[in-house]
């Protein structure tokens, strides 16, 4: 019981924006620390797996105070990359993204609750192709501590299945590819 109580405690203190004790971080894109990827069924067949390499984000947390969490994530969906230079252009297109009416996609949190040991689900509003509906992000707690060069970071993964007709994307490639699954994994350095 106690091991669950300070495991609540550490994710809530990972992930929670408080007043007095919140601690903030910055998502270490430049080291590349951060990831952002999808999978989605091709056809039933297969796995396409891709990323988005430019976003940026950060979260604050408090452990005293684990409900008042935040998490604000801006990416830009042209920078897509399914390693196949014609599926991105198709990608990017209003087809599916559409980058060039909608260049961004964010994610703002509105509450976390937590789910158990190192577990929480991060509620929050995500806009993606001029479209923001509520979504779920299952996180979980990777660690935090010193860094080699006398930073402190965080670390988290999360994943949520998207349904892409609830984001205004039409193009359909038959049952199998109607959602598509974010995989985000991110390290934050406390500022």
């Amino acid at each position: 019981m106690l091991k669950k109580a300070l495991a609540a405690l550490v994710l809530g203190s990972a992930l929670i924006g408080g007043q007095a004790m919140a601690a903030d971080y910055v998502i270490d894109k430049q080291g590349q620390h951060a990831f952002v990827n999808f999978k989605i069924s091709h056809l039933g067949y297969s796995w396409l797996y891709g990323t988005f390499k430019d976003f940026d984000g950060k979260f604050s947390f408090d452990a005293a105070k684990p409900e008042a969490s935040s998490v604000s994530v801006t990416l830009k969906t042209a920078s897509v990359d399914t390693n196949h230079a014609e599926r991105d252009k198709h990608i990017r297109s209003a087809d599916f993204l559409n980058v060039d009416k909608h260049g961004t996609a964010t994610f703002e949190s509105t509450s976390v609750k937590s789910t158990g040991e190192g577990t929480a689900d991060i509620t929050g509003n995500l806009t993606l192709n001029g479209v923001t509906k509520p979504v779920v992000i299952a996180a979980k707690f990777i660690g935090e501590g010193k860094d080699p060069w006398g930073g402190y970071r965080a670390g988290f993964e999360g994943t949520t299945t998207l349904t892409l007709k609830d984001f205004d994307i039409k193009s359909n490639l038959g049952p199998a590819s109607e959602t598509v699954e974010l995989i985000i994994s991110v390290e934050g350095i406390r500022q």
